[in-house]
């Protein structure tokens, strides 16, 4: 079934120059990218964009992180590119991600971990509207 989907590579990603290295990784798969963008968040579209983290400790280092730097943001469709990106993207905690994925090759913990995938479909809505609007 075609879906489309989310994807984010953060600003260490973008740091360290993992850019063109995961979108290589995105296209090999058959994966289309739509839409991509690279912008600087602020920090309310950030509050959004996490909003179901705001009750939890980390909160403010999330949000300080994601706005510390240019992200590059993407629309990505492709038949299950739901559950082809997550397995793709690996575990939030690169500790636990598998080996070949994109966290356990490139991330270097877990708040540090590179790249952000939605999770359903219905993230994968609100999450493309609110950067592609």
């Amino acid at each position: 079934m075609q879906e489309k989907t989310f994807i984010m590579i953060k600003p260490d990603g973008v740091k360290r120059k993992l850019v063109g290295e995961i979108i290589g990784r995105i296209e090999k798969k058959g994966y289309r990218i739509s839409r991509i963008t690279m912008l600087t968040i602020s920090e309310r579209t950030a509050r959004e964009h996490y909003a179901e983290h705001k009750d939890k400790p980390f909160f403010n280092e999330l949000i300080n992180f994601i706005t510390s730097g240019p992200v590059v943001a993407m629309v990505v469709e492709g038949e299950g590119v739901i559950e082809g990106m997550d397995k793709m993207v690996g575990a939030t905690d690169p500790a636990d991600a598998l080996p070949g994925t994109l966290r356990f090759d490139y991330a270097v913990s877990k708040t540090f971990n590179i790249i952000h995938r939605s999770d359903s479909a219905q993230s994968a809505e609100r999450e493309i509207n609110l950067f592609f609007s």
